[in-house]
């Protein structure tokens, strides 16, 4: 029986299709990549994290600033990723959709003033260029997992 039950276990891992596991790790990344914002040593300058604004001292690996609102935000981000990445057409509205919110994010990172009250994430320089190459890789894999290719493919 338990060979059984892990044989149809096996068989579901291996149907998923593979948007879907390129959906769930990314989710998984912006998980980890939101606890590690609350791990001291990890996240430099931990004592003078901030709720949220450009205050906030705290660096995720001593490059990218960080808040308690920014590592919410990067859980939250993961665990959408978790509900959509279920499905193909899921995985693909959150690596298509997810990179175009980093693409405005992006814009708005390079236009803000990185020490007004508009900063509120906050945003510094590294941030925004992570920010791009997160918006073009998440868009051209949502595009690269498409359901046209996985049937061409076939």
């Amino acid at each position: 029986m338990a060979t059984r039950s892990r044989s149809a276990s096996a068989r579901q891992v291996r149907a998923r299709p593979l948007g879907s596991t390129v959906g769930l790790a990314v989710a998984v990344v912006f998980l980890l990549v939101g606890i590690l914002g609350f791990i001291p040593g990890i996240t430099t300058n931990y004592g003078d994290m901030r709720f949220a604004g450009h205050e906030s001292g705290a660096k995720l690996l001593g490059v990218f600033q960080v808040s308690v609102l920014h590592n919410i935000v990067h859980l939250l981000y993961g665990i959408v990723g978790l509900a959509l990445a279920r499905t193909l057409s899921g995985a693909r509205l959150y690596l298509i959709g997810g990179g175009a919110i980093y693409a405005v994010l992006w814009l708005y990172g390079l236009v803000v003033d990185h020490d007004s009250a508009a900063n509120f994430v906050p945003f510094n320089t590294a941030d925004n260029w992570l920010h791009l190459g997160l918006a073009i890789g998440m868009v051209a894999l949502g595009l690269l997992v498409s359901p046209r290719r996985a049937m061409a493919r076939r």
